[in-house]
């Protein structure tokens, strides 16, 4: 089996509109995909309507955190949409989305650089807006090569020159929210460092303790060192290790398929969940 278990749509910052990611997803041969967009379930309804035979639909989220001061992400499977509080807490990180873009692309304006809002908002469509929007303005400005170049502190990574906050979740309340709700969670990308700070590994033993399930190990911003630091924690927290794309499309260079999690780590996954279901495709 073929499994990834992170990857964005247009529902967020994604290039693939929901239904061209499930069809992409089964042309590079996966079985299953997970559709993780930023704080928001709302392409899911789309991807299961397209979802081709043979591929299976795990619906999900990447929910904004931070921690002292230090933002990180967490990946939510599984969960019960509908579940009220984990619901209220997802419009409050997508409703401050605008006014924080807008503040960014302030910054950028005071730095000298001629990216515009009607133009950000046009990239970011009916998605919810977000960094990568206001990088692929940057990006067609000729300011930055791509759309990673843009998430350095010269531009729009962590506490960088034209960054501004919104709205996040404590990470302890938001594992609280999903395993109410059902779902289970993985600290997304725990050390990409080139995004910006990350959190210490006593914090990581922290979360776990409070009901994490497991560290995303296999992304393309871990080199094979910090692969096996990560795998190395997880074993010493008992938690588990996923490998997947964090897929956004022509956005960024990693394609879908390139990192995958083992058939038994997703099994034990679907195991604990209770909120929803991985849905098989049937011919949509």
């Amino acid at each position: 089996m073929r499994i990834d278990l992170h990857t964005h749509s247009t529902a967020s910052d994604g290039t693939d509109t929901p239904e061209e990611l499930v069809r992409n997803a089964a042309a590079a041969r996966l079985d299953v995909v997970a559709l993780t967009d930023h704080d928001t379930v709302g392409g899911h309804a789309r991807a299961l309507a397209a979802l081709p035979p043979g591929l299976t639909l795990v619906t999900g989220a990447e929910l904004s955190c931070r921690l002292a001061g230090t933002s990180l992400h967490l990946l939510a499977y599984l969960f019960d949409p509908d579940e009220p509080e984990l619901a209220r807490e997802r419009e409050l990180v997508r409703d401050d989305r605008v006014p924080r873009a807008r503040a960014m692309v302030a910054k950028l304006r005071e730095l000298g650089v001629p990216v515009t809002w009607e133009r950000v908002a046009e990239i970011a469509g009916d998605g919810a807006v977000g960094r990568p929007h206001i990088a692929t303005a940057l990006v067609e400005l000729g300011v930055v090569a791509t759309v990673s170049d843009a998430f350095t502190p010269e531009w729009l990574a962590n506490g960088g020159r034209a960054y501004a906050e919104k709205h996040e979740l404590d990470p302890f309340d938001a594992i609280r929210l999903v395993k109410a709700a059902g779902g289970v969670t993985v600290f997304a990308h725990p050390l990409a460092v080139k995004r910006g700070e990350c959190v210490p590994e006593s914090a990581v033993a922290e979360l776990a303790s409070a009901g994490l399930d497991g560290l995303e190990v296999d992304h393309m911003d871990h080199d094979p060192a910090t692969r096996a630091r990560l795998r190395g924690l997880a074993a010493e927290l008992g938690l588990l290790t996923t490998g997947s794309s964090d897929y956004h499309g022509s956005r960024k260079a990693c394609g879908l398929g390139e990192y995958t999690t083992d058939p038994e780590i997703y099994g034990e996954i679907v195991r604990r969940a209770t909120g929803a279901f991985p849905v098989p495709g049937t011919g949509g």
